[in-house]
């Protein structure tokens, strides 16, 4: 009897970790308006903060550099651009930090959550949630 309760607890305690999910590595995002992929974000980590970065633009813009952004990030290219900044781990989402919008050059606050293991909703809004939108992520594999 010991056994199979040794034996199911060991199970258990690896599918928790088999199944645990990670915001870190390489997204497809898609544009809520075209349904068409825009780009390759890679979300990493530093310290405890999470951060994302445009690797790959897969619709060509006008122009390759954020020419409406009006930070440190203005007229730097699109490719490597930080569009993600000190989104923190609540449990199960990233909360409390910033998305950029290249296109419009404006910042919002920003959630980002798991639909599955392989997909995430990121919603991006200005003052409450309520007031936003909603983009889904594809991981890249």
């Amino acid at each position: 009897m010991r056994k199979i309760f040794f034996i199911t607890i060991l199970t258990f305690i690896g599918n928790v970790f088999c199944f645990a999910q990670s915001f870190t590595g390489k997204w497809k995002n898609i544009d809520d308006e075209t349904g068409k992929p825009k780009a390759i974000i890679e979300i990493y980590q530093k310290n405890d903060l999470y951060y994302g970065r445009i690797l790959e633009l897969l619709i060509k813009p006008a122009n390759a550099n954020c020419v409406k952004c009006t930070d440190d990030r203005k007229n730097k290219p699109l490719i490597g651009l930080e569009m993600l900044r000190g989104m923190k781990l609540d449990g199960k989402e990233l909360t409390d930090g910033v998305i950029l919008d290249p296109s419009k050059g404006k910042e919002y606050k920003c959630t980002i959550s798991f639909e599955n293991a392989d997909k995430l909703k990121v919603r991006g809004y200005v003052g409450i949630s309520l007031i936003g939108r909603n983009q889904y992520w594809e991981r890249v594999k």
